[in-house]
C-alpha cells in the first residue's frame, strides 16, 4: 500500500487518456456527464467494420486482427492499412484510447519471412514498427510481444535469440519499439498468467529485464475463457497482487466467458469485479461481444439483433455503479533505454 500511495501522485499524465473518454456504458452513452466518466477504460476490439453500437458500450479499441504483421503485409512491401485506419481513425474521433496488437507474435506472422536471412528478417520487423508508428502517431498503446511464453516468432534467433539474458530477442523487439514509437506506452502480453503461478513466474522475469533497460510500461494479462470459466477468485487476487509487485499497471486484455445466460452472468458477476476494482489494473478489453463475430462462440454479450443478455445488462449497470481509479502508472524504469 505505501508503494501504491507513492505512485498516487504521478498519476495524472497517465491517465489524460483515460479520463478524457466520457462515452462508455456509464459515460455519455448512459446520458452521465464527462466528468463522471471512470479513470479505468472498458475496451473491446474491431475488426473490419465499426458496429453501430460499439461507443453505447465501450471506450477503448483494440484492433482484432488488423494490426497483426500478416494482415499488415502479407506480401512482402505492399501494406494493407485499410481495416487499421477504420479502427485507429474511429478512436480519434471519438477520444478512445487505442492499442495496436502486436508487433512480434509467432502466429499470423507473414509467410514470406521464412525465406529470408536474419540480417533481413531483423530489417524486416523494424520495418513494420516503425512504418506502423509513422501512420499512427497517437497510439496510446503497443502490444510490442506477444505470447513470448507461448508463442514466439520463428524468427526470434534474428532479434538476438535466447542470448545471455535468456530473452534478448524480447529485449531488442521493446529496444526498437522505443525507439520508433517514443510517445506510445509499450506493453507485453501473455495468457493463461491469470491462473497459473508456474507461467507468471516466467513472465515476471521477463518484465523486469525490460524494466530494468525503462523499455516497458505495463503490463498485459489476456483473460479468456479457458482461464476465466474455472479460475477461482482467490488465484485471480493472487496472482494479480504478484503482477502489481513489479510497480507497472496491468492491462486486462482479451477477456471473454463462456455458458448459457445464467451460467455466463454468474462468472461475469463473480470475477469481473475482481479485474475491475484491483488498484493495479488500468483498463480491461473485452474480446468481442456481438453474436456470431466472437472468436469463441458462446462468448457474446449482444445478440445479434441487438438484444442484451443478462450479463451485458449487469456489466453495464456495475461499471456505471463502480467507477475505478488506477493507483499504479507506468514507470521507464531506472535504466537507460539502451541498456543492452
Amino acid at each position: 500500500m505505501v508503494q501504491f500511495e507513492r505512485l498516487r501522485h504521478t498519476l495524472a499524465p497517465h491517465l489524460a487518456a483515460a479520463s478524457a473518454c466520457a462515452v462508455l456504458i456509464l459515460g455519455v452513452g448512459m446520458g452521465l456527464p464527462a466528468a463522471a466518466a471512470p479513470q479505468k477504460f472498458l475496451g473491446n476490439i474491431i475488426a473490419a467494420h465499426i458496429p453501430p453500437n460499439f461507443n453505447t458500450y465501450w471506450n477503448q479499441i483494440t484492433p482484432e486482427n488488423s494490426g497483426k504483421w500478416e494482415s499488415v503485409e502479407p506480401v512482402r512491401n505492399q501494406m494493407n492499412w485499410t481495416s487499421l485506419d477504420l479502427a485507429y481513425q474511429h478512436a480519434r474521433k471519438h477520444g478512445f484510447p487505442f492499442k495496436q496488437h502486436a508487433f512480434v507474435w509467432g502466429s499470423q506472422e507473414p509467410r514470406w519471412i521464412g525465406d529470408l536471412s536474419d540480417k533481413q528478417q531483423a530489417r524486416e520487423v523494424e520495418e513494420f514498427m516503425r512504418l506502423y508508428c509513422k501512420r499512427y502517431p497517437d497510439t496510446q498503446y503497443i502490444d510490442v510481444v506477444n505470447e513470448p511464453l507461448s508463442k514466439p516468432p520463428s524468427y526470434a534467433e534474428a532479434l538476438g535469440g535466447v542470448g545471455k539474458t535468456g530473452w534478448d530477442w524480447v529485449i531488442w523487439s521493446f529496444q526498437k519499439a522505443r525507439q520508433h514509437c517514443p510517445s506510445a506506452k509499450l506493453l507485453i502480453n501473455e495468457y493463461s498468467i491469470i491462473d497459473n503461478a508456474g507461467r507468471l513466474g516466467l513472465y515476471v522475469g521477463i518484465v523486469e529485464l525490460l524494466k530494468a533497460r525503462g523499455l516497458i510500461d505495463g503490463v498485459g494479462i489476456q483473460a479468456h475463457h479457458f482461464s476465466m470459466d474455472t479460475v477461482s477468485t482467490a488465484t485471480m487476487r493472487t496472482n494479480l497482487d504478484a503482477l502489481a509487485k513489479t510497480g507497472l499497471p496491468i492491462y486486462v486484455s482479451e477477456l471473454d466467458m463462456t455458458g448459457d445466460d445464467d451460467t455466463q452472468l454468474a462468472r461475469y458477476r463473480e470475477k469481473f469485479p475482481v479485474l475491475w476494482t484491483h488498484p493495479a489494473v488500468a483498463g480491461v478489453t473485452l474480446w468481442g461481444y456481438i453474436e456470431g463475430q466472437t472468436w469463441k462462440p458462446g462468448t457474446y454479450l449482444v445478440q445479434d439483433d441487438d438484444v442484451e443478455r443478462p450479463s451485458m445488462v449487469w456489466l453495464k449497470e456495475y461499471v456505471r455503479q463502480n467507477p475505478q481509479a488506477v493507483t499504479i502508472q507506468p514507470s521507464k524504469g531506472s535504466a537507460p533505454a539502451g541498456k543492452p
